[in-house]
């Protein structure tokens, strides 16, 4: 159970049944309150300025973005692009990117949560106070059916910059020391669902690194503490009062337009290590390539990753553009088909824009995204991407609760000739360093 006490809040099973009565995987076309129409579509490859986001960075780097907010998946950042000193126009990276579902079974079996397509996610956005976003702007965006304000318009969106310590250092041979203090760009969102709220992050790196997280504070549910032995853990004086466990598996999808175009392809690498040969100091590690031409359920396993390649750019070196996958540490559950997998690549099909529970397509569709893997080649990739986290509660998570973040990143691969932070007295350095 996961209600919640606030004068506005729903319970879960009637928000569920409420919501139901919405139209399915309908975009509010939420933004600032100044823009009167109650449907605003999504932005076109500019946006107006009440829907962008542009920030160059102390470093050199910029970045571009519009951003909408859809009735189920809140906030959808669109037309994404990145700009390093020294390239003369934007590199596009993203034709869009947002959540793509927050899917929350407790360990008893009594509940399994389906919180964006199902409990009021989008509807959830709170209002954020100045000091929530440091040094940045809170946009104002109009969300209708509001759970927590009588006032459809909610300073719900962060922009800001923020430092992240060394981008780089190094020791030249004449001891002169080149370092960087990286910056980023985040924009961020928080929305109440039952005691939770989580906080979608979104950083922009200068070296043009993104790194998609959720966070996960507020409370634990006072509903759920009658957990039994190995479901739960005492919270509170003695063992009387056992949290139950549970997992939040959280999915976002990305459709990737490397260079503006949205025909990429898809790699992914492994590489096997063997023991030393004879006459050999240490072992040897070779890497294979395999191109994915058709639709793929894949699984991290040691020493492998994925990219997705543009089919259009090549970097100053003539190298193709291409993004990595970074997974971080996840906890993949196994108890649903669909969770039972890291990355999902399908082929683009409008309808399909949530994880689970798939509201959007015309009866007989599938509903999971791992029923869409299903042998089609891919000539228009989509990306989706799970991580796990198995939330055993602790006495620390009360009260309240400290964030527990989990995410993924995408880092560029070639997509520029050098570091794009290099500092201009190494500019000449590209290739095998010189000697002396």
């Amino acid at each position: 159970m996961r209600e919640n006490s606030h004068s506005r809040a729903r319970g879960r099973t009637a928000l569920g049944l409420s919501l139901a009565a919405l139209a399915a995987g309908v975009t509010t076309g939420a933004g600032p309150a100044t823009a009167q129409p109650k449907a605003a579509p999504a932005p076109a490859a500019e946006c107006s300025a009440a829907y962008r986001i542009e920030q160059k960075l102390s470093t050199g780097t910029t970045w571009r973005m519009c951003w909408r907010y859809d009735s189920k998946a809140g906030l959808v950042l669109d037309n994404v692009s990145y700009q390093p000193k020294g390239e003369t126009k934007p590199i596009k990276v993203l034709e869009s990117a947002r959540l793509a579902q927050i899917d929350v079974p407790y360990d008893d079996g009594s509940v399994e949560y389906d919180d964006l397509t199902g409990f009021g996610f989008a509807q959830g956005l709170v209002n954020m106070a100045p000091t929530e976003c440091p040094g940045g702007t809170i946009k104002t965006v109009k969300v209708p059916d509001a759970f927590y304000s009588d006032n459809p318009n909610i300073k719900g969106l962060c922009t800001t910059t923020r430092a992240r310590g060394h981008a780089y250092r190094m020791q030249a041979d004449n001891n002169k020391v080149y370092q960087e203090q990286g910056k980023d760009l985040l924009v961020y969102t928080v929305n109440k669902v039952g005691w939770y709220e989580y906080m979608t992050e979104w950083r922009f790196q200068d070296d043009g690194t993104i790194n998609m997280n959720v966070g996960a504070t507020g409370s634990l549910s006072p509903g759920d503490y009658d957990a039994g032995d190995g479901r739960g853990w005492p919270i509170g004086n003695g063992a009387r009062s056992k949290a139950t466990s549970h997992n939040h598996n959280v999915f976002w999808k990305l459709n990737f337009a490397l260079d503006g175009s949205s025909k990429n392809t898809v790699e992914q690498y492994d590489s096997v290590v063997s023991p030393p040969a004879r006459g050999q100091e240490a072992p040897t590690n070779k890497t294979t390539r395999t191109k994915v031409t058709k639709e793929l359920a894949g699984d991290s396993k040691n020493m492998r990753w994925w990219r997705v390649v543009s089919a259009t750019g090549k970097n100053k070196d003539g190298h193709a553009r291409s993004y990595e996958i970074v997974q971080n540490a996840t906890s993949k559950y196994p108890g649903r088909s669909f969770t039972r997998h890291d990355v999902y690549f399908t082929e683009y099909d409008k309808c399909e824009q949530f994880a689970s529970n798939n509201p959007g397509c015309a009866n007989g569709h599938p509903r999971f995204v791992n029923q869409w893997v299903n042998g089609q080649t891919l000539t228009r990739p989509v990306a989706w991407v799970n991580v796990g986290f198995h939330h055993i509660a602790r006495d620390e998570d009360q009260q309240p609760m400290p964030v527990h973040w989990q995410g993924f990143s995408i880092a560029p691969r070639d997509v520029t000739a050098m570091n794009p932070l290099t500092p201009a007295a190494l500019a000449d350095q590209n290739g095998q360093p010189r000697n002396g």
